[in-house]
């Protein structure tokens, strides 16, 4: 939920960075002092610039989370913090994209000139779909309410104008026709806000589609001598208004295997079809699809042995399928263990998992390592065996003891040198970790260990005794992220003196709904409430000094 900023609107801030950040360290710990940059960047990357990432935060963006980058714009900094957002914006090292979209309308409200230019020529970068530009302009709208200047002036004018008239034709006739309103606004409210001018005919065409009524389009250009890529706008706007307008079942099928329509370019109630769900379901993205797999089952459009079921079998089990979906082995075993369970959460639906669409996610699971980006350092994963491990990840099907297997074997399998140990008060054992072992047997090997209370200094503590230098060390808990008897952090700051070594630390709280554990002013100590695929990309930020 969105939280409206404060009355107070101006850029004449005062803000202290040590005001902020805690404690700060002198001497040799200065270089794990955590500067404005730093916030920034977690800003962007999670939606807040403290030292956690909670799977969970409903918060949204806000002014209170941006005490950095407004420190950094009074100081002269926002031509960095511009070309900071569209790296994070760009790069994927973004987790959430409103925040992103939320530090660029900031930047474009600051007084400074430069500013404001680099905020509006990024926009088309940060916010290249019609829904993260719907939320700029309600962004920019919240912002501006409060104060007296007007909102569309010249500079987000051209902006939007740009943004429109700069597009693919074709890419842009499909964006307005997927995705047509968002947060209040709708594309008729900025064409005519904004003032556009097309920047050729095509657009042109796009924006007389959006603005009139589609029997007045097709009088306009019924008798013109248009170009071939006119043409091939108006022919593939005329197959959309077709679909829309279809009572016909198997002609809205034909239109969507034979022109690629989405889901969003339907009518709600050919959604009710299982027919046009199946034409759907064959050049569906494949990371959409994993996501309905109960739905569809459900629905009887995915039955056993069916021809829907074996082709989207094949797709799953597909090499080239995986990579072009970029799908991480996290993505798959959080499918699985939801299509397993055989209901919605609400349990208004229920379904019998398909055995073959079980197999085929088994083995898309292994193959999908090969998606999962290597970030090139030495790891040290430790999971916590002091409690059953059987509780669940909040919002997930997915058990802590699953979750804290794959956790290990997404690093084992792709960091060289990884270390995985399974530990708990008192007691610490290493866990072999085989390039040929199952999800299953990591699971086991963990589960087996017997466990006593929580002591998450123990992994830190074997790595000094065994002089095992470490970049990051990644601690996998089912505890509340709490104090703890001992500080893992003053036992890390002795394993970086010992070794000589920048290593980091990571604790995760696999079954946390927030708290911190740590020293919030040591740039190299970042805890996780709660995990998802988020948490991947958030490690491996951290790891490479960008959180």
């Amino acid at each position: 939920m969105r939280r409206r900023p404060p009355t107070t609107r101006t850029f004449s801030f005062s803000i202290s960075a040590r005001s902020r950040g805690g404690p700060t360290m002198q001497g040799d710990g200065s270089q794990w002092e955590v500067s404005d940059q730093t916030r920034l960047c977690r800003f962007l990357c999670y939606g807040s610039d403290q030292m956690t990432y909670a799977t969970r935060d409903q918060a949204g963006p806000g002014m209170e989370r941006v005490g950095s980058l407004l420190s950094m714009l009074q100081e002269g900094q926002g031509v960095l913090v511009v070309e900071t957002i569209q790296k994070f914006a760009q790069e994927g090292q973004a987790v959430r994209v409103e925040p992103c979209i939320f530090a660029l309308a900031l930047c474009s409200q600051h007084s400074e000139l430069k500013t404001r230019q680099a905020a509006f020529k990024a926009l088309k970068e940060v916010c290249p779909r019609p829904a993260h530009l719907f939320s700029f302009i309600q962004y920019k709208k919240e912002l501006k309410e409060d104060m007296k200047c007007g909102m569309w002036g010249r500079a987000l004018r051209k902006a939007v104008s740009d943004w429109y008239s700069k597009q693919d034709a074709l890419g842009l006739a499909a964006a307005v026709s997927t995705c047509k309103q968002r947060q209040g606004w709708s594309h008729q409210d900025l064409l005519r806000l904004s003032h556009t001018k097309p920047a050729d005919e095509a657009i042109a065409l796009i924006c007389q589609y959006v603005t009139k009524e589609w029997k007045d389009v097709q009088v306009a250009y019924a008798d013109r001598d248009n170009s071939d890529e006119v043409s091939k706008v108006l022919s593939y706007l005329e197959v959309v208004e077709k679909a829309r307008h279809s009572c016909d079942e198997t002609e809205v099928i034909t239109l969507i295997e034979e022109h690629n329509l989405e889901r969003e370019q339907l009518l709600t109630d050919h959604l009710k079809s299982k027919s046009v769900w199946r034409a759907l379901l064959k050049e569906m993205p494949l990371q959409s699809a994993l996501k309905i797999l109960g739905k569809m089952t459900f629905k009887k459009v995915l039955q056993p042995g069916s021809s829907e079921t074996e082709a989207l079998c094949e797709r799953i089990r597909s090499e080239a399928a995986l990579k072009k979906a970029k799908v991480h082995p996290f993505s798959i075993q959080l499918a699985a263990e939801n299509y397993k369970r055989g209901q919605g959460y609400e349990g208004k639906s229920k379904w019998e998992a398909d055995a073959d669409i079980l197999k085929a996610l088994d083995f898309a699971f292994y193959k999908s390592f090969f998606n999962v980006e290597r970030v090139g350092k030495r790891f040290i994963v430790a999971v916590d065996v002091s409690t059953s491990l059987t509780s669940m990840v909040p919002g997930t099907s997915v058990s802590t003891a699953v979750a804290a297997a794959l956790v290990a074997m997404v690093f084992a399998r792709t960091e060289k040198g990884t270390r995985v140990l399974a530990y708990s008060e008192g007691a610490l054992k290493p866990c072999a970790v085989s390039a040929d072992m199952t999800l299953a047997q990591m699971t086991d090997n963990l589960i087996k260990i017997p466990g006593k209370s929580t002591d998450c200094t123990l992994p830190i503590t074997w790595a000094i005794k065994k002089g095992t230098p470490a970049d990051v060390f990644i601690i996998l808990t089912n505890n509340a992220l709490s104090p703890h008897s001992a500080n893992p952090v003053a036992t890390l700051k002795k394993h970086r003196e010992k070794l000589r070594c920048q290593s980091k630390l990571v604790i995760c709280g696999l079954t946390s709904g927030g708290g911190t554990l740590g020293d919030p002013g040591d740039k190299g100590v970042l805890n996780i409430s709660g995990f998802d695929l988020g948490a991947f990309t958030v490690i491996r930020n951290f790891a490479n000094n960008l959180v």
